[in-house]
């Protein structure tokens, strides 16, 4: 249970997280057009109390640190297990929580324009060390959880080389809405991981969980066969998924605005405006007076 509370949690935040910052890059293209766009590492909330504007920051900050606990700490019976592996899952929210510290710190100090870089590495480096330490891992998963944390890796990949992207290239959207995209997938994959690895119900067939040691084990190499190729189509499935929403929110948004990144309420309002200084300059032609008139009211 404890295995799976350590899955299920950071999933869930990461998953929701990674879809704000979806629908957020989305709408944030679309209504400044690809000549103002410029990606960010975390979005502020729209409220009129200015206290939640850095919510995002100050939930993975603490998050991160909860999670840091939650991985010491043997759960449920919350007493310090001083496992080297769960040490190597505390270090990956550690670098998530100095990522949020400092982000935080400039944005209250208002050096966020002149920091953007820095938080685009520290962003980078919270994938690489995940990366790190989960190819690294003092742990030798082998069988299906082993082929689970292969996937894990993919994935991470593709954040990292997304967030140095971002870093870089800070106008680029495609890179912007990729980082965002695989957060999400991260946070999908690890519920999975608790669900299939963790609830002895859903381990696939064939399989069956070592609760002493806390590893799936496969009766047969026809069952290991089948268990893989089952998470490889979860995977597939799951990208499918996540990729859909994505398109949905994109034409969503894309119908709202023009190819110029104007909002098609602004630019009809716009055209009206403009009809009625057309419409004002004829008769400014049309009558002599009617020019000194508005001659006078431009002087006001």
């Amino acid at each position: 249970m404890g295995e799976f509370v350590k899955h299920l949690v950071p999933g869930l935040a990461l998953t929701l997280l990674g879809l704000w910052h979806t629908i957020k890059t989305v709408t944030a293209y679309c209504l400044k057009g690809p000549s103002k766009f410029t990606a960010r590492f975390w979005y502020p909330f729209d409220c009129p109390v200015s206290v939640l504007k850095h919510l995002e920051l100050i939930f993975i900050l603490f998050f991160s640190l909860i999670a840091i606990f939650m991985q010491v700490l043997d759960l449920p019976f919350l007493r310090f297990a001083f496992r080297l592996d769960d040490f190597e899952h505390a270090s990956m929210f550690l670098h998530l929580a100095i990522f949020a510290g400092f982000t935080l710190a400039a944005e209250l100090t208002n050096s966020s324009g002149i920091l953007y870089g820095v938080s685009g590495v520290l962003a980078a480096s919270v994938f690489s060390q995940e990366l790190f330490l989960l190819h690294f891992h003092s742990t030798d998963h082998v069988g299906l959880e082993g082929h689970y944390l292969w996937l894990l890796q993919l994935i991470v990949l593709v954040s990292f080389m997304a967030a140095i992207a971002a870093a870089s290239f800070p106008t680029s959207f495609p890179a912007a809405l990729v980082l965002p995209i695989s957060v999400a997938f991260q946070g999908c994959w690890f519920m999975n991981m608790g669900f299939m690895l963790w609830v002895p119900e859903l381990v696939p067939k064939g399989c069956f969980t070592q609760l002493d040691e806390g590893a799936v084990t496969c009766e047969s190499a026809e069952a290991g066969l089948r268990a893989r190729a089952l998470a490889n189509l979860q995977f597939s499935w799951t990208l499918a998924g996540i990729l859909t929403l994505t398109g949905f929110t994109c034409l969503k948004f894309s119908r709202k605005c023009t190819s110029g990144g104007q909002c098609t309420e602004y630019e009809q309002l716009h055209i009206r405006n403009a009809d009625v200084h057309i419409n004002v300059d004829s008769f400014k032609r049309a009558d002599p007076r009617i020019t000194l008139h508005y001659m006078a009211l431009d002087l006001l």
